[in-house]
């Protein structure tokens, strides 16, 4: 790609459209065979990927701590009603999920 789109071969240009077309079949119908996440912490953390987020900037939009945060989304310490309420808020995390998961 450092070539630029206007020098590549025929062939790299082929490869290219071969490795897109697979991407874009994986992403519509593989990933969707995938299970969802079952777990509170596993939903906020694919959450936080979606919108590229550290942990540190999740912590501070949660208005926590990030060791508390970190021990919360690694199983080490349960979500706290602040953690719940901002999962529901900040995130838009559906709140029956998370009084079924509670």
């Amino acid at each position: 790609m450092n070539k630029g789109e206007g020098n590549l071969t025929d062939a790299e240009a082929r490869e290219i459209e071969t490795t897109a077309k697979a991407i874009e079949y994986y992403e519509d119908y593989i990933l969707k065979l995938m299970p969802m996440p079952v777990t509170i912490n596993a939903v906020v953390q694919q959450k936080a990927e979606e919108l590229a987020l550290s942990q540190k900037q999740l912590a501070e939009m949660f208005g926590m701590t990030p060791p508390k945060l970190s021990q919360i989304l690694n199983g080490k310490r349960q979500p706290d009603v602040t953690f719940l309420k901002a999962a529901h808020q900040k995130l838009g995390i559906d709140g029956n999920f998370i009084l079924e998961m509670v």
